[in-house]
């Protein structure tokens, strides 16, 4: 007589593939609609840490199916690499989101000048939702231990060319300016522009009228001079000098970072300091008690992408 030997099926295995498929579309899917704006951060946070959770199932779910792989040859070892493989991209995203959360300093907003930082034209206001929220945003002593190199820049140039790089900078690395403040002292100065003697007056045409004379001219056309604008009318913010130009705006971070389009605020100052101008820089993670060290990151590479725009003039 044959005897056939009927292996047994493991459904930890198969479980496994069923889980680890749904919380690898539902990261996915959650990062999709988060980038499209139908999902705020709050609830994109919590959907990724419960496809993690998923994640960790299917990964103990497709161990015990290999171990009964290897124990009485159960059928399932495919469904249990497949669970494996799909859970470790919800693990992983995780995990390099824990390991940046332990490895860099609490700090949910970062400035070039810790003292007098450039303050916001429109403060940010968002609904943290479940996301806890420090009292105080800005840590100086933690900021100058974990980022000692992170300072404003000087360059030997006019106002409005260092304004001119910023908004080109600002445009390159994707920042959307959303508030202008003090724009206009970027204008030229009248004296520094090269004087152009006036054009002779073109020769009056046949027929045409001739021009009164300056001495019959009539004294009620003449037109009267407006008020020059008060400097000192406009109330100006706490760190914030009239001669200052101010800007605000929106950066997400880059798909490549553990939970996508985050957003971040941004402030620019630009100071005009003894023939320099001065520009600082202030980044705000808009959620949570965390940036991850992507607003530092941030405000790196953007001086870094301005002293490049700005090659020549840079000083210290």
């Amino acid at each position: 007589m044959k005897i056939l030997y009927e292996r047994p099926v493991s459904a930890a295995a198969r479980w496994s593939r069923r889980i680890g498929r749904f919380s690898a579309g539902l990261l996915v899917i959650t990062g999709l609609a988060h980038w499209l704006h139908a999902v705020t951060t709050p609830h994109m946070i919590a959907l990724a840490l419960l496809a993690a959770g998923l994640a960790a199932v299917a990964a103990l779910l497709g161990v015990i199916g290999l171990v009964r792989l290897w124990q009485v040859a159960a059928v399932g070892g495919i469904a249990a690499c497949v669970g494996l493989a799909y859970a470790l991209i919800p693990l992983g995203v995780a995990g390099y989101g824990l390991y940046r959360f332990l490895d860099r300093p609490a700090l949910t907003e970062v400035s070039t000048d810790t003292t007098e930082p450039p303050p916001w034209i429109a403060p940010p206001a968002a609904a943290q939702g479940w996301l806890p929220r420090p009292v105080v945003l800005l840590a100086p002593e933690r900021q100058a231990e974990a980022y000692p190199t992170l300072t404003g820049r000087r360059y030997d140039g006019a106002l409005d060319r260092v304004f001119a790089a910023v908004k080109t900078v600002a445009a390159a690395s994707h920042l959307k300016i959303t508030e202008e403040r003090g724009t206009e002292n970027a204008a030229a100065d009248l004296e520094d522009m090269p004087a152009n003697p006036d054009p002779k007056p073109a020769p009056p045409r046949r027929g045409a009228p001739r021009a009164a004379p300056a001495g019959d001219a009539d004294p009620c056309n003449v037109p009267i001079p407006s008020a020059r604008p008060d400097p000192g009318s406009e109330i100006l913010m706490p760190g914030q000098r009239a001669s200052d130009i101010l800007l605000q705006g929106e950066w997400r971070s880059p798909v490549t970072a553990p939970l996508t389009a985050v957003p971040f605020d941004v402030a620019i100052r630009l100071r005009e300091e003894a023939e320099t101008t001065f520009v600082d820089l202030r980044v705000s993670v808009r959620y949570g008690p965390h940036d991850l060290g992507f607003g530092a990151a941030y405000a790196e590479t953007f001086l870094r992408a301005l002293d490049a725009e700005l090659l020549g003039i840079a000083g210290s």
